[in-house]
């Protein structure tokens, strides 16, 4: 009662800008809020300052475009770009550059997307030259930061201050006065069923109350330091990561990659953060690497998008006194659905449902364990564009939104995925969870990365094939083994 309670106290009738403006107000316009690996802390004044700015300068080079294409790692740079854009009243479309020329192109010609803005320091670090040169050749237009820095004016700049201190009133000028909370704040790219990317559609009002929805059952203070190293082209760097501290008034530090193994133990350790996300894969990796003094000052260790193995789990324990939280999302929910939090945890489970959100499970044939996931709240996405109907929008079905999970949920409300419902093979009848084979190869012969995926088979529908790094495992065993 008390988490929902919070949850409702928030506004969220009202645009990300705007909200971040109020957490300035709230929490003073000279306190660093923000900084990167160049180590020169951002003020909250400066946000804004910087965001007018580099807003103008971007705004001079795409004109009427409504979307604008960014390419940027997880940096000031590219939160500054993401609040540029929405106070000119553009909607920033982050571009997953990891992903190949096929798969960056089929988003842009999703959603119409004319303009990438990038940074030629980010195109020769992250070797993405045959990106590019793909992408001007599909007739997309790349605009580099460091070529706007000559567009700079005295004007420019003196507007910058005033939308320093007045922010509000600023971007009122600056977007038309027009944005409304329900009009799309980001678009982010997911995977499609066909390997083309999905365009989901994000308005300010589903990532606020996603954001507000986690500290209704987070105690975040003003003392907090987050560490975000997740890419903010995914809704959990961005979201989580990004837009959380600052709506509420925290500092961040952001580091442009996760893979790092080595050193984000010893920026944790320089930053004393207090709250990281991260998924089983990264923070298994950081713990074989750290010192156990790296990590002394985190409070909150969330995870997502994967599930938390019980080694990972034990040597956060063992190792470093933390207790991990598991948490369940997707990108069309902003993203967190459920969550474990201290005092409300059960082994094994993501944790219960996050105030506002509704639940509906349904039977799927020859399914006995579990039943499919569909959710509805404020956090659920306006809706999808897809490459096969391009900038057409498709939006949930009486706001209902299909996880594709499925998952068994018991009397205390503790949500404990069963697997994915497109990843259950039918053999003779029968449906059998991949993941399931996956977790008993795991069990057998831990330390190795393993998948399974089912292939058409002439006798009894389908049959299971297991990818393995491990070369002792057997099929005798597996078999076994169940």
């Amino acid at each position: 009662i008390l988490a929902n309670m919070t949850f409702e106290s928030y506004n969220t009738n009202r645009t990300i800008f705007e909200s971040i403006a109020d957490s300035m107000h709230m929490a003073g316009y000279l306190k660093p809020i923000m900084e990167d690996t160049a180590r020169k802390p951002i003020k909250f004044c400066g946000v804004f300052l910087k965001s007018f700015v580099l807003g103008s300068l971007i705004q001079k080079a795409v004109q009427d475009e409504k979307y604008v294409g960014l390419m940027i790692p997880t940096s000031n740079a590219c939160a500054l770009s993401v609040f540029g854009l929405h106070a000119y009243g553009k909607v920033p479309a982050m571009i997953n550059f990891t992903s190949g020329p096929k798969q960056v192109i089929s988003t842009c010609e999703t959603i119409g997307l004319k303009t990438i803005v990038t940074a030629k320091k980010v195109v020769s670090m992250a070797k993405l030259d045959n990106l590019i040169e793909a992408l001007t050749e599909a007739g997309i237009r790349i605009v580099y930061l460091e070529d706007l820095k000559p567009m700079l004016t005295f004007k420019d700049k003196l507007f910058g201050v005033f939308g320093a201190l007045f922010p509000k009133t600023a971007y009122k000028k600056t977007s038309g006065g027009t944005v409304k909370p329900d009009d799309t704040a980001v678009v982010l790219f997911t995977s499609g069923s066909e390997g083309m990317p999905k365009a989901v559609f994000l308005s300010h009002r589903n990532l606020l109350s996603n954001c507000y929805q986690l500290p209704a059952r987070f105690d975040v203070t003003p003392n907090d330091v987050f560490l975000n190293c997740l890419p903010m082209f995914h809704s959990f760097g961005l979201g989580a990561g990004t837009f959380v501290p600052l709506l509420l008034g925290v500092k961040t530090f952001l580091y442009p990659t996760p893979l790092h193994y080595r050193i984000i133990p010893e920026i944790c350790a320089s930053t004393k953060a207090t709250v990281f996300f991260g998924t089983d894969t990264f923070l298994a990796g950081y713990a074989k690497c750290a010192n156990p003094y790296d990590f002394n000052s985190l409070r909150i260790v969330a995870s997502g998008a994967e599930k938390v193995k019980d080694e990972t789990r034990k040597i956060w324990s063992e190792k470093f006194g933390v207790r991990i939280l598991e948490g369940y999302g997707a990108t069309e929910c902003s993203p967190f659905i459920a969550v474990n939090t201290f005092l409300h945890s059960k082994k094994g489970s993501v944790g219960r449902l996050l105030p506002g959100i509704s639940y509906q499970l349904k039977p799927v044939e020859g399914i006995t364990e579990g039943q499919e996931l569909w959710v509805k709240g404020p956090n659920i996405m306006q809706g999808y564009m897809r490459h096969t109907d391009p900038q057409h929008l498709d939006p949930p079905q009486d706001g209902w939104y299909d996880t594709g999970d499925i998952v068994s949920i018991d009397e205390n409300g503790y949500i404990t995925i069963k697997g994915r419902c497109k990843r259950f093979a039918k053999i003779g009848g029968e449906m059998i969870s991949l993941m399931a084979v996956e977790m008993v190869a795991e069990k057998r012969w831990p330390g190795f990365i393993y998948g399974a995926v089912n292939i058409p088979d002439a006798k009894k529908g389908e049959k299971i094939v297991l990818f393995t790094t491990c070369k002792d495992a057997t099929e005798e065993e597996i078999v076994s083994a169940f």
